[in-house]
């Protein structure tokens, strides 16, 4: 897993602003809610990458490329983690959360599954 650290770009009285990504082709965008506990992803994609802002509360992301060690982070508001193609990854939410999902890759409408690959040993 990868960390990006945001930097605001622009601030004043209004409030600020803050480039997520850049330069980057996106397929698609994509909101998910956790309530506390709830268990997402024990997956792995092949050819997608996805970018996963965290907008409201706290997301633990347990990672692994291959049988490489596992990583563990919990992302709070405002961070963002890669996860790359071929990378194990699953999501727990520590409390109720919101997260937005940036993705390259074939992920979104009617793609969703078809670059989605179940871990028969799951993360979490």
């Amino acid at each position: 897993m990868k960390i990006i650290n945001t930097i605001i770009n622009h601030k004043d009285d209004r409030g600020v602003i803050i480039d997520l990504l850049e330069s980057k082709n996106i397929n698609a965008v994509t909101f998910i809610t956790f309530v506390k506990g709830a268990i997402r992803g024990n997956h792995f994609h092949k050819e997608t990458t996805q970018w996963n802002y965290i907008v409201q509360g706290q997301v633990k992301l347990v990672s692994q490329f291959n049988d490489n060690v596992i990583e563990e982070r919990v992302l709070k508001k405002g961070e963002i983690a890669v996860t790359l193609p071929m990378e194990k990854h699953a999501f727990v939410g520590l409390e109720d959360s919101e997260m937005l999902v940036f993705t390259q890759g074939p992920r979104g409408g009617k793609e969703y599954e078809s670059d989605t690959f179940r871990l028969e040993k799951l993360l979490v």
